[in-house]
C-alpha cells in the first residue's frame, strides 16, 4: 500500500508541476482593441476641451463626435470578442491540465499493473540470492529432464556398417562387464551416435572400473553427455559428477564451462559470468568451449549489469615459414615423420584442449591420408560427439570423413 501511495504521490506531483506551466503559459498583455478604446475616449475628451474653448465649430465636433463614437463601439465590441476567446482558451487549457494529470496517473498506474508485479516484495541481492540457490536445489532431476524431451533425430551420415559395429559392441561389453576399454569405446561411439544416455551410462562403468584412477577429464566427459541427454540442462546428477572433475582439476575446461551455465541456469548469472570470464582469459583460442562461451558471455554480463566488451577472436597459429622450408629441403622418409609428427600434435591438441571443426576436419582428412583408418574414424566419433547440434561443424567434418574413405 505504501508503494501505491508514494507512486502516486510522485505522479500527481509531476502533473501538477506540469498543469501549471501549462495555466501560466497564457498570454498577459492587453488586446490592442483595448489600447483603441483609450485613446478614441481620450479624443472624445479633447474634442470637448476644444468645443468649450472655441477652436472648433460645432458642425465640426458633430461630425468628429460621430466618426470616434463609432470607432469606440468597434473597438469595443472587438474587446469584447478578444476576452471570450481568452476565457474560452483558459478553459482549454484548464482542461488540458486536468486530462494531462489523470492521463500521467492513471496511465502510469496501469502501465505498472501491465509490465510490473503489483504486491511483489522488494528482492534484496542476499534474497535474490536464496531464491536462486532455492532453484538450484529444487530444480528437475536427470530422469525427469530427459523424459521432457521429444525423441531425437538418428544422426545424420552414419553408415550401416557403422552401426552394425556400434551393435556388436554393445553386445561385447554386455558379456565383459569389467571390459574398460570397451566400456571407453561403447561412450565413445554411443556419443557419436547420439545416444548419450547409453553413453554417459557406459562411463559410468569407466569410471567405477578406473576407481580412484579416475581422472577429471573422465567425469568430465560423463558430465557432457549427461548434460546433452538433457538437451543442454545442467541437473543435480550432472552437477554432481562436475563437481567430482573440479575437485580432481579446477582447471578442467569443459567442466568450468558447464558449472557457468548451471549457475546461467539457476539465477546466478553474475557467478556464470566470472566463471565464463576467467575461462575465456585461461584458454587457447581453438579450446572447443571457447564458441559457446563467446556466444553467451555478452548476455550473461548485461544480466549481471557488468559493462563488457567481447575481445576479438585470436586466430589459430599454424606453421612457421621456417617449418615449411625445412619440410622442402627434407628427404621424403624424414618428411613423412615430420608429417606424422605435426599429425600427432595436432590430435594431442585437439584432445586435451578442443578446436575449431576446421582442425578436426583437417586431422581426419590427414589421417586418411596417412593410411590410419582406424584412428580416423576414432577422430571422426569423437569430433561427432562434440560438435552435436552443430550444423555446419557437422557438415564440415563429415566431408572430411568422406574425403578420407569413412562414410559412403
Amino acid at each position: 500500500m505504501i508503494f501505491w501511495i508514494t507512486t502516486s504521490a510522485i505522479a500527481l506531483v509531476i502533473a501538477a508541476t506540469l498543469a501549471l506551466v501549462l495555466l501560466r503559459s497564457r498570454p498577459a498583455a492587453e488586446p490592442a482593441a483595448a489600447y483603441d478604446l483609450r485613446v478614441y475616449r481620450t479624443q472624445l475628451k479633447d474634442l470637448e476641451a476644444d468645443l468649450e474653448r472655441g477652436v472648433i465649430a460645432e458642425a465640426d465636433a458633430e461630425r468628429i463626435r460621430a466618426e470616434v463614437s463609432r470607432r469606440i463601439l468597434q473597438a469595443d465590441a472587438q474587446l469584447q470578442a478578444a476576452r471570450a476567446d481568452r476565457g474560452a482558451s483558459g478553459r482549454g487549457t484548464l482542461v488540458a491540465a486536468v486530462l494531462l494529470g489523470v492521463a500521467l496517473i492513471g496511465g502510469s498506474l496501469m502501465l505498472y499493473r501491465e509490465l510490473g508485479a503489483p504486491g511483489y516484495g522488494d528482492l534484496g541481492l542476499a534474497h535474490r540470492i536464496e531464491l536462486a540457490e532455492q532453484a538450484r536445489t529444487e530444480r528437475p532431476g536427470q530422469a525427469e529432464a530427459e523424459e521432457s524431451l521429444p525423441a531425437s533425430a538418428p544422426v545424420q551420415g552414419l553408415s550401416e556398417e557403422y552401426l552394425a559395429l556400434v551393435e556388436r559392441l554393445r553386445e561385447t561389453v554386455a558379456n565383459r562387464p569389467d571390459d574398460i576399454q570397451g566400456h571407453m569405446l561403447l561412450a565413445r561411439n554411443e556419443a557419436a551416435s547420439g545416444n548419450f544416455t547409453a553413453a554417459y551410462a557406459a562411463q559410468r562403468e569407466v569410471i567405477r572400473l578406473k576407481g580412484d584412477n579416475a581422472t577429471a577429464a573422465d567425469y568430465a566427459d560423463m558430465a557432457d553427455m549427461m548434460i546433452l541427454a538433457a538437451g543442454g540442462y545442467v541437473s543435480p546428477e550432472a552437477e554432481t559428477v562436475l563437481r567430482q572433475a573440479l575437485a580432481r582439476d579446477p582447471n578442467n575446461g569443459p567442466a568450468r564451462y558447464y558449472w557457468g551455465l548451471m549457475m546461467a541456469q539457476t539465477g546466478r548469472p553474475d557467478l556464470s559470468f566470472r566463471i565464463w570470464n576467467a575461462l575465456l582469459r585461461d584458454s587457447p583460442p581453438d579450446a572447443r568451449w571457447i564458441v559457446p562461451v563467446r556466444a553467451q558471455i555478452e548476455d550473461m554480463a548485461r544480466r549481471a549489469g557488468v559493462e563488457y566488451t567481447l575481445p576479438p577472436v585470436e586466430a589459430t597459429p599454424g606453421p612457421s615459414a621456417a617449418d615449411i622450408a625445412a619440410a622442402e629441403e627434407m628427404n621424403p622418409e624424414d618428411r613423412q615423420q615430420m608429417i606424422r609428427g605435426m599429425v600427432q600434435g595436432l590430435s594431442d591438441r585437439l584432445a586435451t584442449q578442443g578446436g575449431p571443426p576446421a582442425d578436426w576436419a583437417r586431422l581426419i582428412g590427414a589421417l586418411g591420408v596417412l593410411g590410419e583408418t582406424e584412428q580416423a574414424r576414432a577422430i571422426h566419433a569423437n569430433a561427432l560427439q562434440v560438435f552435436d547440434g552443430n550444423a555446419d561443424a557437422l557438415a564440415a567434418i563429415n566431408d572430411a570423413a568422406r574425403d578420407a574413405g569413412l562414410l559412403q
